[in-house]
Parts: C-alpha cells; sequence; structure tokens
C-alpha cells in the first residue's frame, strides 16, 4: 500500500484533501445549543409530550425568559419596562408585578408577590426556540432595551442560559487552539529535528477532524441520513465538539508519533538521501501498519458501543469518534503521510542550523 501511495503521491496528495474538505463543508454551518427532551428517543413520553406542545400551542417549551430587576425601581417604571419588552419581536407577553404586557399594552393584572425586597421578576413568554438562532437572537434583544435608571437587570431561562455559557466556553478557544498547535509543534520538533513534520501532522488533523465534524453537522445538525434514528435540534450540544475534537486530536497524535517514530529510526541508520526518504517511510508503515490498525479497530468498538445509546448527544459522540479514528487510521496514515513526505523529500527533515543545534542538545531521543 505504501509503495502504491509513493508512486502515486501527486494525485493522493490533491484528490484526498479535497475530499475531505468536500465532507468539511457542513462544518461551516456548525451550530452550538444544550440539549433538551428532543435528545431522548422519540417515544419517550416527555419527547412526546413536548412535541404535542409545540403542535398546538402558541407557547414554546422552555421559552419563558425571567428579567430580575434590581434596585428598588418604581412601579411606574417596571411597567414602562415591562410595556418595553413585549414590544420585542415574538415575545407574546410579558408578566410583571404591576401587570401583564402585550406589544405594549397592559392587558391584565399581575401578582404584586413577583416583587419583593427592591427585587422585581419579569416573566418574558417567547414564540421562538430558546436554543434557536432567532431565540438567541431575542435574547439580545432582550438584553438591549432601555432597563430603568438605576436598575440592574439580569436574564435567566434556556435561552439566556444558552447564550452565555456557549460565550464563555468559546470565548477563549482560539487561545486554547493556539496553545494546542504550539504544544504541539514543539514536542514534534523535538520528537524529530524536523520543523516540517510537526507542520504537516497539525495540518493533516485539521482536515481529519474537519471531515470528521462536517460529517456530524451534516448527520445530527441538519438530519440527514435519518440523524441516525434521532431528532435534530438544529444545533450540535455545545460540550460533545469540544470534548470529541480532545480525545480525536490526541489519539490522531499518538498515532502520529507512533508512525513517525519507526519512519525516524530507518531515516537515522540510511545515507539521507532522497530514496532514503521513501525507503524510510514505506518501512515505518509497513512495520506500524498493523500495530496503528488494531488499535484504531479496539478504540473504534468501544465507541461505537457509545452510539448504541439512544440519546442524541451520546449517539453523536460514538459516531462521530468512531469516524475519526478509522478516518485517521486508514486515509490519513495510509495515504495523505506517504504522499506528503514523498512530495516533501528531503525538506522532511530539515530545520535551520540553530534549531538543529537545539535539537542535538535537548531532543527526544530512544538513546
Amino acid at each position: 500500500m505504501a509503495q502504491a501511495v509513493l508512486r502515486r503521491a501527486v494525485p493522493v496528495a490533491i484528490v484526498v484533501p479535497v475530499f475531505l474538505l468536500v465532507l468539511g463543508a457542513p462544518f461551516l454551518s456548525l451550530k452550538f445549543g444544550f440539549p433538551d427532551e428532543r435528545v431522548l428517543p422519540k417515544d419517550a413520553a416527555v419527547h412526546s409530550m413536548a412535541d404535542e406542545t409545540r403542535a398546538e400551542y402558541t407557547q414554546t417549551p422552555g421559552g419563558t425568559a425571567v428579567a430580575v430587576v434590581e434596585g428598588g425601581v418604581r412601579a411606574d417604571q417596571i411597567a414602562r419596562y415591562a410595556a418595553d419588552l413585549s414590544k420585542v419581536d415574538d415575545v407574546t407577553a410579558v408578566t410583571s408585578p404591576v401587570g401583564t404586557f402585550v406589544h405594549g399594552r397592559q392587558v391584565a393584572p399581575s401578582d404584586p408577590r413577583d416583587s419583593r425586597n427592591g427585587v422585581a421578576l419579569l416573566n418574558v413568554s417567547s414564540s421562538l426556540e430558546p436554543m434557536g438562532d432567532a431565540g438567541q437572537d431575542q435574547v439580545v434583544a432582550l438584553r438591549a432595551v432601555r432597563k430603568p435608571d438605576g436598575a440592574t437587570v439580569s436574564f435567566t431561562g434556556f435561552a439566556a442560559m444558552n447564550h452565555d455559557v456557549v460565550d464563555a466556553m468559546f470565548r477563549y478557544l482560539p487561545w486554547v487552539l493556539i496553545i494546542i498547535a504550539v504544544a504541539t509543534y514543539v514536542l514534534l520538533f523535538l520528537f524529530t529535528g524536523s520543523v516540517f513534520l510537526p507542520l504537516k501532522a497539525l495540518v493533516l488533523n485539521v482536515l481529519s477532524l474537519s471531515a470528521t465534524f462536517g460529517a456530524m453537522v451534516w448527520i445530527f445538525q441538519e438530519g440527514h441520513l435519518g440523524g441516525f434514528d434521532t431528532t435534530p435540534q438544529g444545533y450540535l450540544v455545545a460540550t460533545m465538539p469540544i470534548l470529541m475534537f480532545c480525545i480525536a486530536f490526541g489519539l490522531s497524535m499518538d498515532y502520529e508519533v507512533f508512525l513517525l517514530g519507526r519512519i525516524r529510526e530507518e531515516w537515522l541508520k540510511s545515507d539521507r538521501t532522497k530514496a532514503a526518504n521513501d525507503h524510510a517511510v514505506a518501512v515505518g508503515l509497513a512495520r506500524t501498519g498493523r500495530v496503528v490498525t488494531a488499535a484504531a479497530l479496539l478504540m473504534a468498538i468501544v465507541f461505537a458501543g457509545i452510539a448504541a445509546s439512544e440519546v442524541s448527544f451520546m449517539r453523536m459522540f460514538g459516531v462521530g469518534l468512531t469516524l475519526a479514528v478509522l478516518m485517521d487510521a486508514s486515509i490519513i496514515r495510509m495515504l495523505l503521510v506517504p504522499a506528503f513526505m514523498r512530495l516533501a523529500g528531503l525538506w522532511n527533515w530539515w530545520a535551520p542550523p540553530p534549531l538543529r543545534r537545539l535539537h542535538d542538545r535537548v531532543g527526544l531521543t530512544e538513546e
């Protein structure tokens, strides 16, 4: 297999990445949210009851936000604020301690007990799905409504919680990814003494994981292939992609180090020519192929067991990691690694003299 790929390195290096990019294209429409009753099997009582509520009633399950107004605000200020909130698009009613408001007008009295010790509670009912894009935009619009002078207003509820938690989880994600990439690059450099091989490993990991997440969006967010017998919610549970990324990236780099270690052994014993590079790649793949494949199959069996769960985000977790592991052990290790290393030739092992001296001093070796 290695020899066949090495002889056809150019077409393999073009066709396979294009295939992975196409598979990963749905990843561009990735949306995050948190689970509700639709993650349960379709025949679960809670799921069927919520579906009936959505079909028969204007009020959406979980579509109520609560505005907590603090600061000892006067009744007339509360009334004005509640009326302004009720004018926000798709808000069906706002219940406050001074009355119930619809489209800016008071239509009914309310319970004064919703105000106590200078704190007033306003219940904002909505016809929107709290986890959808429109529900998230509505949270932003509600928070933008002018607050009573001297008051502090906080929002809670499914939509507000989803908005705040997703923002908190992903606020520092770019920095986290940069730290992971830098740490991985440095460790692979110390292991190989090359400035190209760590970069190649990161690029191939990105291709593999993008394709995996693209497939998850296509199946579980957009509902293709029947969502693997789950109910698509229009988003992925926010914690799952992060957890999947950490596990899949770690396993991928594990296989990468295992493979590069064997290739480097052959390279160090060679006469350091281009032909020796190709030979080292072929021998490294041949000597590690069975072990990597066996390890990937074992991991895939474990993850496939998780996919048997009837809870949709657990099924996505199992299917996604099964696909990621099998794709990495086959398409990445068997096709793209030898193709890219053949095209790079002697550049695989190049490093500027200062970095070469650094590696000779502190590099990770088995001696």
